[in-house]
């Protein structure tokens, strides 16, 4: 399951929860999130190794036949199709609402100084 996917799955499991908690099991809306739920459960598949202990659950190891994780991709002694350049249109885009809340906080400094 990639990223965006599971944003919105986390997203509509708050709200099935909700609608189950209020007892609106039957309703068109809660058809619908099980519905989007099992669609998003598909292609998931593999083995997870746990630790229970005094009531906690941890994480020893994951893995999937099925995972999207690619150690070429992410990692930076592996040339792959990744160029540093292509991230800079993207920071330059997300560092202009950081640029101008600073622009504005100097502006608002100087008249406080005046």
């Amino acid at each position: 399951m990639d990223r965006e996917v599971r944003k919105i799955k986390q997203g509509l499991a708050l709200k099935f929860s909700e609608l189950v908690y209020n007892g609106f099991w039957y309703s068109p809306e809660c058809e619908f999130i099980r519905h989007c739920i099992n669609k998003s459960q598909e292609l998931v598949e593999g083995k997870v190794c746990v630790s229970v202990f005094k009531g906690q659950v941890y994480i020893l190891g994951r893995e999937s036949p099925q995972s999207l994780y690619n150690e070429e991709l992410v990692s930076m002694n592996v040339q792959g199709d990744y160029e540093p350049a292509d991230a800079t249109g993207f920071i330059n885009i997300n560092s202009l609402r950081l640029k101008e809340y600073h622009r504005l906080q100097s502006k608002v400094a100087t008249k406080q100084n005046e």
